[in-house]
């Protein structure tokens, strides 16, 4: 095997079962399952297996993470309170917050919580929603009138430009460690590998953080007023 299963992953822990069968998964998402994991199942499709079976289990979960009614907002309120404590507590030491890529302010995780909050709260009412990825769900929920058009470019556009220096961090440096690819660069050194990379000229290195930061700022102040709710956000 490529990666090591870990069994203790599953609902119950331990001492829960190692395989469910739909009727049990039917029965722990409807009496147990907590509303992030209802967020968590936006991402889940079938990648191998019995195809019945998979259908069987995507057709199981739509109810569930394409809410027809929504989301009460009690609901709405705990994945606003995960995220924020995610914000405090999984932010590595050292690291200024607007320079880490993935959950930093404006960064790849504030993108996908927005879309991800929007797909719960609407994928129900609006089929094109239902999707598993970022940016499809982002142009959805533009064309659906629930983001307008500068808004929704500017989460694209922060989103991508942080994926796309989270791969040339990889490329450029050959370490997969999460804590050399997911921060923004900053030795002149690696920071002209990456602009090299995306096809600058090496004394223009330092606009390669102007340009992510300045996307990440625009980034944040949507992610203000759309997921948190804040609507003088400026």
């Amino acid at each position: 095997s490529i990666w090591e299963v870990d069994p203790n992953l599953r609902p119950e822990g331990r001492n829960g079962p190692l395989a469910r069968s739909i009727a049990s998964f039917a029965e722990y998402y409807e009496r147990w399952a907590e509303v992030w994991e209802y967020q968590s199942l936006l991402r889940a499709r079938p990648i191998t297996g019995d195809s019945d079976l998979a259908r069987q289990f995507v057709d199981l979960i739509a109810a569930y993470r394409y809410p027809q009614d929504g989301l009460p907002e009690p609901a709405l309120r705990e994945i606003r309170r995960i995220k924020a404590r995610v914000e405090i507590e999984r932010m590595p030491r050292g690291v200024r917050p607007q320079h880490h890529l993935k959950l930093g302010r404006g960064g790849l995780a504030d993108v996908e919580w927005t879309a991800q909050l929007l797909q719960l709260k609407y994928a129900g009412r609006y089929p094109a929603l239902r999707t598993t990825a970022t940016l499809p769900a982002l142009q959805a929920a533009r064309e659906a009138g629930l983001l307008d058009h500068e808004d929704a470019e500017r989460l694209c556009t922060a989103w991508g430009l942080a994926s796309l220096l989270r791969d040339l961090n990889f490329l450029g440096t050959g370490r997969a460690q999460a804590s050399r690819i997911d921060v923004l660069p900053h030795e002149l050194g690696e920071l002209a590998v990456v602009a090299s990379l995306m096809g600058k000229d090496i004394s223009d290195r330092h606009d390669v953080v102007e340009e992510y930061l300045r996307a990440a700022r625009r980034s944040r102040t949507i992610v203000e007023r759309v997921f948190y709710a804040h609507p003088d956000s400026p």
